[in-house]
């Protein structure tokens, strides 16, 4: 069963410990702003999984971060998010992991929800395995009646 969730709320994700921030809800308005970008539009063909999967999450980032807290400059000092730092906090590796898995992901969970069971015979049968063994021989034709 799809669950939907009505509430138009910004929500809180820890991202780390002492880190966390405020999110607008993950809409397809906002995912389709990120695609959008102007430097995602502009990334080349030849790059990579990894650095669109960067240049994504910082333009989906810069659309839904609201506030935070635990983040400041060099000398411990709270900043406001910008978009040059919320670039920058995504350059932290496990930061970055961490929006990947409890913002972006949950948007993405939508096509586990859908179906709970293994994929149709008649569908796509990625993922099933076989469980009957070849017949050694061919059938016969059946005699009519």
């Amino acid at each position: 069963m799809l669950k939907l969730d009505l509430t138009p709320e910004p929500r809180w994700h820890d991202l780390a410990p002492g880190v966390r921030v405020q999110l607008r809800p993950l809409t397809t308005a906002l995912m389709v702003a990120a695609r959008s970008d102007a430097v995602v539009e502009t990334l080349p063909e030849t790059a990579s999984d990894e650095e669109r999967a960067l240049v994504f999450a910082r333009a989906l980032a810069r659309r839904a971060v609201l506030a935070w807290e635990g983040v400041g400059d060099a000398e411990g000092n709270p900043i406001e998010p910008s978009p040059e730092a919320i670039d920058a906090l995504l350059d932290i590796w496990p930061i970055f992991e961490a929006f990947q898995l409890s913002y972006v992901s949950k948007g993405l969970l939508l096509e586990q929800e859908k179906n709970a069971s293994a994929p149709s015979p008649t569908g796509s049968t990625a993922g099933a395995t076989a469980t009957a063994t070849r017949a050694r021989d061919r059938a016969r034709t059946a005699r009519p009646d």
